[in-house]
Formats: structure tokens, C-alpha cells, sequence
């Protein structure tokens, strides 16, 4: 069998998986009439929001993935579409695509979703009678198992990236929080022989780690912490705490809770760590985080931050010196701050 082991590079699997959202966002503002509107004269989001009738919220998330496109940009605060958009894509141009664009549309789910989210502002219909079992604070072991498998498979290559970081080797005892497989907190270990790491997350979804953690043979280092991180208290005596990919599915205000139970848990000079793809801080992208959040956008409560937002969001709870530094996981990076 003619495999290779995994590095920590993915990008070419997370630019195919990604590219599923370029055409329905696209068609998505065809048929809201966006392009129209901002070829004619640029526009504040508030203002383009309420002149289309949306959510500002999603639209924001719209805009990123189709500035990132190369169909709109952003200047001085106002949105307005590029030469492309003004070319093929004004409902009037004598090179409109949009006859085309229609015929197609029509079967693709994911134009149908962004749609709904983009008027409403809420996760497809579908979805929102069945959020995601960690939502709901409780979960069967067949479902902490099948999310195990997702998101091990989508994060052996961040999970890489981050345990190269050499500020991992300056602590005693990492906390992976909401640690899924725990592969995060498992590659952390095996790069760094002096750690020890404590995963944690719901009950079933610790027994699903229990098994990646037996199978990477780190047993004696690393051990698994049931607690639901909203409400029950979060173990003490670790410096260091780990989110991967954990804030971008909550809003900025459960994202600020979140932070003060870390503050407070940790220990003087404990550390926070918040690995995600950083949208700019412009909001304009680039695609991979924008392409991500228009996912968070139908199926979670949150979006891909940027780093301002984290700065602003870890610095409310008492945490300074926040900084981010690319992981070479990747399209990742790895966002730091410090309890004073």
C-alpha cells in the first residue's frame, strides 16, 4: 500500500473542500441583487443590509468570501464591486452571466442554504431543529465518535503546526479544551516529552479520545477531564489552556464567558492559546477564512475572527500581551495572551 504518513501541510485538501463556496456565494448575491446595487455606487454594509433586506450579520460573512473572490472590495468603509462584478456580473452589462448562472443554481443546496442564511440571519432551517450535540451539552458515544473521526481527519495537519510551536516546551501542564479526538493535545505531548496534557470535553466525547489517546501510545502523559466547560467548574493546575477551533462556533458574547472560566482556572502567568484560520482584520477575507465562516455561518453560532476580535475578547476577561503567529499548520495560526 503506497500511503505517506501526514505532514503539516493540508492546504490543497482545504482549497478543494473550500471550493464548494465559490460558486453558491456567488449566485447567492446574483439573485439577491447585490452585484447590482454595488456596481452603481458604493454602499456601507448597514446600508447595503437594509436595502436588500438581510441579516448584517451574515451579509458581513457574504461579503468577506466574495471579496476574497475578487467580485467586491472594501474602501474607506463602503463596499463596491471590482471591474469583474461591473463586467459579468451587472444584471444590465452587456456581459452578464447571470442567464447562465440561473440555470445552474437551482441544484445546489448550498445556494439554497446561504440564501436562507443571508435573509434570516439563522442556520438553515434543517439545522436549526438539529444544532450540534455540543450545544446541547450532551451526546451518545456513537455521536462523540463519529465527530471524533470528522474532526480528527480535517485537523491532523494543524494539529502538527501547533505542536511545533516551541512555547509548548515552556510549560508543565496544557489544558486542551473541547478537545474532540485530542489530537491537538496528542501531538502537543508527543512534540513536547516534559508535558503533560489534560483533554477535555463531555464525557462521551472524552471516551472517544480515550481510544486516540491508547492508539498514540501517550497514555501515561496524557489523560482526559469530563466537564461540560459551561457548566461545571474547569480543573485547576495547569498553565496553559488550548482551544482548536472551539470559539469560532460561538458568538463573541459566549466567547467572552468563555475566556473569564480560563482566566480564572489558570494560574498567574498561565497562558491561553486559540488556534483558528484569523480572518484580516478588514473583514475582506482572505478565502480560506472567509469560506470557513460561511460553514460556521450554517452550522454554528459563530464566525472566523479576526485578530482584533480575539484581542478584544481575551483582553475583557484580564488577559494582555496578545499576539498571533501562522503555524505552518496549514491555513492556521496560533493566538497567545497572558494572565498578568
Amino acid at each position: 500500500m503506497n500511503t505517506l504518513p501526514p505532514t503539516n501541510d493540508d492546504t490543497a485538501i482545504w482549497d478543494l473542500w473550500q471550493s464548494q463556496f465559490r460558486l453558491p456565494v456567488a449566485t447567492v448575491a446574483d439573485e439577491v441583487g447585490m452585484f447590482r446595487l454595488l456596481c452603481d455606487r458604493p454602499l456601507t454594509m448597514d446600508d447595503l443590509a437594509t436595502q436588500l433586506g438581510v441579516n448584517a450579520r451574515a451579509l458581513s460573512i457574504h461579503l468577506a468570501a466574495l471579496a476574497s473572490s475578487g467580485f467586491v472590495e472594501k474602501r474607506a468603509g463602503k463596499w463596491r464591486a471590482t471591474h469583474i462584478a461591473q463586467t459579468w456580473l451587472h444584471p444590465e452589462g452587456q456581459g452578464y452571466w447571470g442567464v447562465f448562472l440561473q440555470r445552474i443554481k437551482g441544484d445546489n443546496t448550498l445556494h439554497k442554504q446561504l440564501l436562507e442564511t443571508l435573509r434570516s440571519g439563522n442556520r438553515p432551517q434543517a439545522r436549526e431543529d438539529a444544532p450540534p450535540e455540543w450545544e446541547k451539552g450532551r451526546m451518545t458515544p456513537e455521536a462523540a465518535r463519529r465527530i471524533a473521526a470528522f474532526m480528527h481527519a480535517h485537523s491532523q495537519a494543524p494539529a502538527r503546526g501547533a505542536a511545533a510551536q516551541q512555547v509548548f516546551g515552556e510549560l508543565n501542564s496544557l489544558m486542551d479544551v473541547g478537545c474532540g479526538s485530542g489530537v491537538y493535545g496528542i501531538e502537543i505531548a508527543k512534540a513536547n516529552r516534559g508535558l503533560k496534557v489534560a483533554l477535555m470535553d463531555l464525557k462521551d466525547m472524552c471516551a472517544a479520545a480515550d481510544e486516540y489517546v491508547a492508539a498514540a501510545g501517550v497514555g501515561e502523559r496524557v489523560t482526559t477531564a469530563p466537564v461540560n466547560m459551561f457548566e461545571e467548574v474547569w480543573p485547576t493546575g495547569h498553565d496553559g489552556h488550548f482551544f482548536s477551533n472551539v470559539f469560532h462556533d460561538w458568538s463573541t458574547e459566549t466567547n467572552r464567558l468563555l475566556a473569564k472560566k480560563s482566566f480564572s482556572a489558570l494560574p498567574t502567568r498561565g497562558r491561553i492559546f486559540l488556534n483558528e484560520i484569523l480572518m484580516d482584520d478588514d473583514g475582506t477575507g482572505p478565502w480560506p477564512a472567509a469560506a470557513f465562516s460561511l460553514l460556521m455561518l450554517m452550522g454554528t453560532l459563530g464566525k472566523q475572527y479576526s485578530l482584533s476580535e480575539f484581542r478584544d475578547i481575551l483582553e475583557s476577561a484580564g488577559f494582555v500581551d496578545v499576539e498571533a503567529v501562522r503555524t505552518g499548520g496549514g491555513y492556521f495560526s496560533l493566538v497567545s495572551a497572558l494572565k498578568p
